[in-house]
């Protein structure tokens, strides 16, 4: 029996996804958890794996195109099966493309987004199925007249953000679809003749869903000269992660001033020699994992059902790329050596900054370091990226004067964090014990080795 693909829920809570590449050409056998398809996500490249044998019979959402979460993208079939069986099988005729690029969230919504892949609808059974998958022939007339458009979800929502009407736009993919390459000409071409000209907006479709109000815009004085800059989709992921969590999860927070004159020599003594440098921010995330080993009822998250404790130190860094943040995942930190740590935090990095991270690497975890030190910024409170149940924000180690323990005043280079705990995993005295321990690994960083 045919198999109907659909666009996988790769990351919790998003709408949709787009096709980055098929890894699989039509007609070729495909053997069960092989990779079959790149999905990109706001934030990641995934592979997606199929969940059972076959041959690729048809491929229905092409590379470069998005869709909702729940929309066929592909058919694959029995071994021994004609591909032109399965495809008809599974509804996958003539125009089973173009819908499936067209698909509107709304309507992957009643698809199982749970289960990206499922055996073809029997015959009796056909016509829901096959609405789903053909669905202009069923849709109401203003639908038609939408879909007719044949652009993506995500075509459309960033012409909505534009201000396009995507009539205007010339579409070069099949039967005139309009896809994002397209909507980037049109909309840069628009704005090289008119680069004064305000951004016109584009009235709601009657038969358009309701949408909540935006929040007000500030007004801008008469003749002041600013850009809008379209928001992106990890800006937006971003935007609604922090926002979720500032609203959703009580912080507390937690300061300290660390001596950090032998761990800059340590580092220094670590260096000799090397070629692969650490950094100062390598130790701090191996003085994390090693505190969370001091104190494990840190190392912990929140669940509705009961407080999740971790054997293994898996620690997030956070990582500025172009456009915003990735937190990518040390897995294990607190069994790596300093050089293995520092080798593992640097291919995440490169790999943030070069949109090649796996989501799997996006995941997971109970803690997260973020460090500004490079940038001179000495303090500041970082959000947590849930579900983490903190967050230590680093700054720069400075010169400064300190009080010795005889009562004699010196200078020392010295490195204030900022922890934020969720409260409710962290009361006031645990999170204070996790921090002293973090600071005595730091001011003592022989122990950081160990």
């Amino acid at each position: 029996m045919a198999v109907v693909v659909r666009m996988p829920e790769i990351a919790t809570g998003a709408a949709e996804a787009a096709i980055q590449s098929w890894l699989v050409e039509v007609g070729s056998p495909v053997k069960a958890g092989q990779a079959i398809v790149e999905i990109e996500t706001e934030k990641a490249v995934v592979e997606y794996e199929a969940e059972r044998a076959g041959v690729l019979a048809g491929i229905l959402l092409p590379a470069g195109d998005a869709a909702a979460v729940g929309v066929p993208i592909a058919v694959l079939a029995e071994e021994g099966e004609s591909l032109e069986s399965a495809l008809a099988s599974a509804g996958g005729g003539s125009g089973a493309r173009e819908a499936a690029i067209a698909a509107a969230p709304e309507e992957a919504a009643a698809a199982p987004a749970a289960a990206a892949t499922e055996p073809a609808a029997a015959p009796a059974a056909a016509d829901a199925p096959s609405a789903a998958v053909t669905g202009p022939a069923a849709a109401p007339a203003d639908a038609d007249a939408e879909q007719r458009l044949f652009a993506s979800p995500l075509v459309r929502r960033l012409a909505r953000e534009r201000g396009v009407d995507l009539a205007d736009v010339p579409g070069s993919g099949p039967r005139g679809r309009v896809v994002r390459r397209d909507l980037d000409a049109w909309t840069q071409a628009r704005d090289e003749r008119h680069p004064d000209a305000e951004t016109p907006a584009v009235a709601p479709a009657p038969a358009a869903p309701a949408e909540a109000a935006p929040a007000p815009v500030a007004p801008v004085p008469a003749g002041a000269a600013y850009e809008d800059v379209p928001h992106t989709g990890m800006r937006r992921a971003i935007a609604r992660r922090l926002t979720e969590s500032k609203a959703t999860v009580p912080h507390f927070y937690l300061q300290a001033d660390c001596r950090v004159d032998a761990l800059l020599e340590l580092r220094a003594r670590i260096n000799e020699g090397r070629e692969q440098r650490i950094s100062v921010n390598d130790l701090v995330v191996k003085a994390v994992a090693g505190a969370m080993r001091d104190v494990p009822e840190a190392n912990a998250i929140w669940t509705p059902d009961a407080t999740r404790r971790f054997v293994n130190a898996d620690i997030a860094v956070a990582v500025s790329v172009p456009g915003g943040l990735l937190t990518p995942v040390v897995r294990q930190a607190d069994r790596l050596s300093i050089g293995e740590l520092a080798t593992t935090v640097r291919d995440l990095a490169e790999r943030a900054r070069e949109g090649r991270l796996k989501q799997n690497e996006l995941e997971g975890g109970s803690f997260a370091v973020s460090n500004l030190g490079m940038y001179g910024t000495t303090s500041f409170s970082a959000i947590i990226n849930p579900p983490h149940a903190g967050i230590l924000a680093v700054g720069a180690a400075t010169r400064r004067p300190v009080v010795d323990a005889d009562g004699s005043l010196t200078a020392a280079a010295v490195m204030s964090v900022t922890l934020s705990a969720d409260h409710r995993v962290l009361d006031g005295a645990l999170a204070a014990q996790w921090l002293a321990a973090f600071v005595a690994r730091i001011e003592n960083p022989l122990q950081i080795l160990l």
